[in-house]
Formats: structure tokens, C-alpha cells, sequence
């Protein structure tokens, strides 16, 4: 009888280790052309982001970042400072790698947004669905970002691909989240008014709801985008290129000052789309 005063009884143990093993297994052994064609659809969309943003001259970008933070801003202080941090990427050799990082968080971004707004769309119009979904916002954001790695590598090999499945997991609560949260806010007596006049559901949603909501919207949007950057080092676990990876060499190889310098230009990187969102969403809630 002691033992069980203070000890936790061994006969109460659960094992929900060997059903997720399980489970994975499964999937692997009969889904295997399913994942198979994820990977490749990721991978095109990789290819083709990418693609995008190598077009993209250093020049051209550092003068497009400079006129993005002068017109959200209307300070050309802010608007100097935020291109001479981009310039000091390059000039610190790291603007091939910052181009990789930008193009795992952008296609992560992308998938996340695509999922988020309708799925908070939806759940912000029926409170038993918002109860349901909600639980599971809250295990994805509190769930430790490792362990998103473990199925992704299994299901979808290394590389950039399960990278961007991982930092999606993580990343696409906050836009869910504020959607919902946004829509609901909505003051009822204009969204009264608009029935009254005889708006549809779908119209009083895309021409009034969301436009009320925007601003909120758009908080989860920088929530979501800052989220994904945060996930760069630990993505360089799986494979992931990209600062991330040039943080993880650093570790490695016990070099301070390469894992220094990479993670300076994530926290640039970082600080401007911070800053650019929040301009965005600021000037929508002005408007």
C-alpha cells in the first residue's frame, strides 16, 4: 500500500505510444502514393516561390522594402534604416540563404492562409463549431514544435518539404484564431442593417464582415508570419535550408560567429515583415 501513496500505480499506466506508432506505420505502408503526391505538389510550389524570389534583384528588393516602410510609415528614418539592415545581409554574405528562408516561411505563409481564413470563416458562425475547433487551436500552439518534426520526416522524408508541413502546423492557429475572433466582433446591429437592406449571408460577410474585422485579420496574419520564421532553426533539424541551416552549422561546428551572423539576419528579417504587417493592418484599421 505505500508504494501507491508515492509512487504513481503502474496498473493505471496507458499506453497511447504503440497507437500513434501504429497509426503512422499504417499511413506509411497504405498511403504511401497519397504523401507521395503532397511532396510533390510541395515541392512545385517550392519551386515556383522560389522561382518568384530569385527574380527578384537584390537592388530591386532593398528599394521595394524601402518604399513598402515610407508609405506605411511616412518616416524616412524607418524607411533608410529597415534597407540598410537589409543590406547588411548581403554584405555579411548571407543573401542566397536569406532568399531560401524567405521562400520556405512565404510557401508556409501561403498553405497557412489558404487554411486558415475559410476554416475562420466558418467556425466564427456557429458557436458548437468554435467550441469544437478551439481545443485544437490551443494543442497546436502549446504542443512543442519538435514534435511536429517526428511525423513530418516519417510521412515526407527530409528536406524543405516537411519543413514547410511543420512550420504550417504550428504557424496557422493565430489566423484561424483572430478570423474568428474578428468576424465575431462585428458590431450586429450594422451586420442588422445590412440583412435589412437585403444582403445574402455571403454578401453581408464579404462586404461588411470582413471589412470590419481587417484590422484583427490582419494581427492574425503577423502572428502567423512571425510565427513561421520562428520555426526556421528548428526546421534546419529536418533538413531545411536557409538561415536556419547556417544556424544549425554554427552550433555544429562549435563556430560562434557564423551562428551569429545568421541569426542577426533572422531577427532582421523578422523586424521588417514585423513591421510591414503591422503598417498594413494599422492603415486598414485607419481606413
Amino acid at each position: 500500500m505505500s508504494e501507491w501513496l508515492f509512487e504513481f500505480p503502474k496498473k493505471l499506466f496507458i499506453d497511447i505510444k504503440t497507437p500513434i506508432d501504429n497509426a503512422i506505420d499504417f499511413m506509411l505502408q497504405n498511403w504511401g502514393p497519397f504523401f507521395d503526391g503532397i511532396s510533390g505538389g510541395l515541392r512545385g510550389l517550392l519551386r515556383g516561390v522560389g522561382g518568384i524570389v530569385n527574380l527578384i534583384p537584390w537592388w530591386l528588393l532593398i528599394i521595394l522594402v524601402f518604399i513598402a516602410t515610407y508609405r506605411m510609415n511616412k518616416k524616412l528614418s524607418k524607411a533608410i534604416l529597415y534597407s540598410v539592415l537589409l543590406l547588411f545581409i548581403g554584405a555579411i554574405g548571407l543573401w542566397d540563404l536569406m532568399y531560401e528562408t524567405l521562400t520556405i516561411i512565404i510557401t508556409s505563409v501561403i498553405i497557412s492562409l489558404l487554411i486558415g481564413l475559410p476554416i475562420g470563416v466558418l467556425i466564427s458562425s456557429s458557436k458548437k463549431t468554435n467550441a469544437i475547433v478551439r481545443p485544437i487551436l490551443d494543442t497546436m500552439q502549446t504542443m512543442p514544435s519538435f514534435v511536429y518534426l517526428i511525423p513530418a520526416v516519417m510521412l515526407l522524408g527530409l528536406g524543405n518539404v516537411p519543413a514547410v508541413i511543420a512550420t504550417t502546423i504550428y504557424a496557422v492557429p493565430p489566423v484561424i484564431r483572430m478570423t474568428s475572433h474578428g468576424i465575431q466582433q462585428v458590431d450586429t446591429e450594422v451586420v442588422e442593417a445590412a440583412k435589412a437592406f437585403g444582403s445574402t449571408k455571403v454578401q453581408t460577410l464579404f462586404k461588411v464582415q470582413i471589412p470590419q474585422a481587417l484590422p484583427t485579420i490582419m494581427t492574425g496574419v503577423n502572428q502567423t508570419i512571425m510565427m513561421a520564421i520562428s520555426m526556421v532553426v528548428t526546421c534546419s533539424m529536418i533538413g531545411a535550408t536557409g538561415l536556419g541551416s547556417e544556424v544549425l552549422k554554427g552550433i555544429n561546428r562549435l563556430e560562434s560567429g557564423r551562428g551569429f551572423a545568421a541569426g542577426i539576419a533572422i531577427v532582421i528579417i523578422a523586424v521588417i515583415l514585423d513591421r510591414l504587417t503591422q503598417g498594413m493592418f494599422k492603415k486598414e484599421g485607419v481606413e
